[in-house]
């Protein structure tokens, strides 16, 4: 199936509620494009040399999110033009973001990354680490709500467990948070399964573009 006919069949079948963004990391322009024309407009990379080179060469409505591990270094290259920043996983990176924004006359949005997965080589915050950073004020930042990424396993049981312990604590959040208004957990291979537990914002890229 084509991108296009890929990016048609999701905007029909995922709910109004549910936004999806088409990872094209390592795809080139003319798949993005094409997704484009079908009416996708938000992309997610998640390194940020190709972010930029890529926000450059499109077209300037697009939605550009970071939906990688982000080094604090790195972050003032796409501070100028970034949507969403995924995976916040630590307060330094929220201080340079802020900063970053700050210099750029900009608020950026950002998720908080909650660690659900049985992995330790997945990057993320623990709860006691996201209310410590949900203490803190920032000027130029907006953290909008949470993401996280369930363990790589066929175990639908465990995958379902971990997504629901995201959305238990995003809801707690969000009665003291009222700005909460993303919860982006689900990828290619268990959107479904997420989007079940109460997800509102997707990962998609193999599924769209083909595998890498």
């Amino acid at each position: 199936m084509s991108v296009r006919n890929q990016i048609l069949h999701y905007k029909k079948h995922l709910a109004d509620n549910v936004h999806l963004v088409a990872v094209s990391k390592t795809k080139p322009n003319d798949l993005i494009l094409e997704a484009y024309e079908a009416g996708q407009r938000i992309f997610g990379e998640n390194k940020v040399q190709e972010l930029v080179e890529k926000e450059q060469s499109l077209p300037n409505d697009i939605e550009w999110h970071m939906i990688g591990h982000l080094q604090t270094n790195k972050v003032k290259y796409i501070a100028p033009f970034v949507s969403l920043i995924h995976a916040v996983d630590s307060i330094k990176l929220l201080e340079e973001i802020n900063k970053r924004a700050k210099n750029n006359n900009r608020v950026i949005r950002c998720l908080l990354q909650l660690h659900i997965a049985k992995e330790s080589s997945k990057f993320g915050l623990n709860k006691e680490g996201i209310l410590e950073i949900l203490e803190s004020k920032f000027s130029n930042v907006s953290i909008v709500g949470l993401m996280g990424m369930a363990t790589f396993t066929s175990d639908e049981k465990q995958i379902r467990e971990e997504f629901k312990y995201l959305k238990g604590f995003y809801d707690e959040l969000k009665e003291q948070h009222p700005g909460f208004s993303i919860l982006s957990m689900g990828m290619s291979g268990d959107y479904d399964i997420a989007i079940e537990e109460g997800s509102n914002m997707v990962r998609i890229g193999s599924s769209i573009f083909g595998s890498r």
